[in-house]
C-alpha cells in the first residue's frame, strides 16, 4: 500500500494534470498536520498559468475568507483579557456600526426601504454571522446596490464599503457576509491598533507565521500565486487580481495574504488548545468553547450565487446538517470524507479549503486561487485529498 505522502502527491499531480480542462488547476498548495507537527506538505503545477515558474509549497496566496477565523482569534483574546464583552452592543465599540439600517425593499424608483432594527449587533453575531450582513456574491440586494448605486463592494477595502445595510433584524438568522470586517474594526478599536498589527504582535509571532500579512513584503510578493478565472470551456485565464496593499480597512473577513505552511501553523494551535510555537495563543477552555455551535436551533445551508463569475451555488456536505462556531462551519454529522462530527472548517473564495478535527487530532489546508468559488476541480481534488488522509492516517 502507497504511503500517505505518495497518495497525496499523486492526488496533487492528478489535479494539475486532469486530461478534462474543467477538471483542471494551475496549481496547488496542500499541507496536513497533526498536533505534534506537520505530517504532510506539498505542492504540484505552476503559479500562473501564463508562465513556467513551478509552484511551491512557500508559494503566497490571496486567502480571502480563511482569514476570518484569524480575526475571531484576534477578538476572543481580547474577551480573554477584559477588553471586550462580545454582548455588549457593537456600537460601544465602533460607533458606525449603529447607522446600519434593514432594509426592506426598493420603492418604484429603486430607492431602498429602510427601517431602524429591532435590537443592536453585538461582537457575539458578528462571529456567528446573524448580524443581518451579507456579501454582493450572494445576495441580489447587495447585488442590486453595487451595480445600481454605485455602493463599493469590499474588495475596494474601504470603510464605505462596509456601510451596507442590514438584510434582516440581528440575532434573527445566519448569512454569510461582512460579519467578521466589522468584527476586525471592534478589535482595532479596543486595541488602539490596526488589525494587521495586532495580528503580528499576538497571533503570527507566536505561532512563528513570518509570511502572513494585509500587505505583503517583497519576498512575499516575488512569491505571489496568480488568481484565474475558470472561463465557460474549462480553461484558465489570469486575472491579474491583487487586494489593495495599503488599505484603508483591514479587512478581517478576506484581506490577508499567507502559505499554506504559515496557515497550517494556525490550524495546528487549534488541535493544541490554543499553543503555539513560541507562546500560547488562547486558552484551552477559550478554544473549547470556540470550537463548539453557537447557533443554537439556527443551521447554515446553500449559499446561492448572486454573481456566477465570483461563486457558484455552494454547500458543504449537502444533506448533512451544519452549524457555525467562532468563526468556523461545523459539521453535526460524521462527513463523508471521514472527518469526525464536531470539526471545524471553511474555505476562501479563490478555493481554498481547509478543516480542523480535534477529536482525531489533524487538519489540513488546500490552496488554489480559481474564481469563481466551488471550482468543481478544486473542490473535486480537496475532498479527494481530505479522504485520503482519513484512510491512511497512520
Amino acid at each position: 500500500m502507497p504511503n500517505l505522502n505518495d497518495t497525496l502527491d499523486t492526488i496533487l499531480d492528478r489535479s494539475v494534470t486532469a486530461a478534462d480542462p474543467a477538471a483542471r488547476v494551475p496549481g496547488v498548495v496542500a499541507t496536513v498536520t497533526r498536533a505534534d507537527g506537520t505530517l504532510y506538505e506539498g505542492a504540484a503545477g505552476a503559479r500562473s498559468v501564463d508562465g513556467e515558474v513551478p509552484m511551491t509549497t512557500d508559494s503566497v496566496f490571496c486567502m480571502f475568507s480563511t482569514t476570518k477565523a484569524i480575526t475571531a482569534t484576534a477578538a476572543l483574546q481580547c474577551t480573554e483579557e477584559g477588553l471586550l464583552d462580545l454582548d455588549a452592543p457593537a456600537a460601544e465599540y465602533v460607533p458606525e456600526i449603529a447607522e446600519l439600517q434593514v432594509i426592506e425593499g426598493f420603492d418604484d424608483e429603486g430607492g431602498q426601504r429602510l427601517r431602524a432594527p429591532l435590537r443592536p449587533i453585538t461582537t457575539r453575531m458578528l462571529l456567528l454571522h446573524t448580524a443581518g450582513l451579507g456579501y454582493m456574491f450572494f445576495s441580489d440586494v447587495y447585488s442590486r446596490l453595487t451595480a445600481t448605486t454605485g455602493e463599493p463592494d469590499i474588495i475596494a477595502a474601504t470603510k464605505k464599503s462596509l456601510m451596507t445595510p442590514l438584510l434582516f433584524d440581528p440575532g434573527t438568522r445566519w448569512n454569510y457576509g461582512t460579519n467578521m470586517d466589522w468584527a476586525g474594526q471592534v478589535v482595532e478599536a479596543v486595541r488602539g491598533a490596526r488589525l494587521g498589527e495586532v495580528m503580528s504582535e499576538r497571533i503570527f509571532a507566536p505561532l512563528g507565521m513570518t509570511d502572513t500579512a494585509f500587505t505583503m513584503s517583497p519576498g512575499m510578493a516575488s512569491r505571489r500565486t496568480e488568481v484565474h478565472q475558470r472561463l465557460d470551456d474549462g480553461s484558465l485565464a489570469p486575472t491579474g487580481m491583487v487586494l489593495p496593499q495599503d488599505p484603508e480597512v483591514h479587512m478581517g473577513g478576506h484581506g490577508l495574504y499567507s502559505t499554506m505552511p504559515d496557515y497550517t501553523r494556525f490550524l495546528r494551535m487549534w488541535l493544541r488548545d490554543g499553543e503555539g510555537e513560541h507562546g500560547q495563543v488562547l486558552r484551552p477552555e477559550t478554544v473549547a468553547a470556540a470550537s463548539t455551535n453557537g447557533l443554537g436551533e439556527l443551521k447554515i445551508g446553500m449559499l446561492k450565487t448572486s454573481a456566477p463569475a465570483l461563486s457558484h451555488d455552494a454547500e458543504f456536505f449537502p444533506g448533512q446538517s451544519k452549524s457555525w462556531a467562532y468563526s468556523f462551519m461545523v459539521n453535526d454529522e460524521k462527513a463523508p470524507t471521514g472527518r469526525a462530527a464536531g470539526s471545524l472548517a471553511w474555505a476562501g473564495l479563490a478555493n481554498l479549503y481547509y478543516w480542523i478535527d480535534r477529536e482525531s487530532d489533524v487538519a489540513g489546508i488546500w490552496g488554489t486561487q480559481i474564481l469563481p468559488f466551488a471550482d468543481p476541480g478544486s473542490v473535486g481534488g480537496y475532498l479527494d485529498f481530505e479522504t485520503a488522509v482519513y484512510q491512511q492516517l497512520p
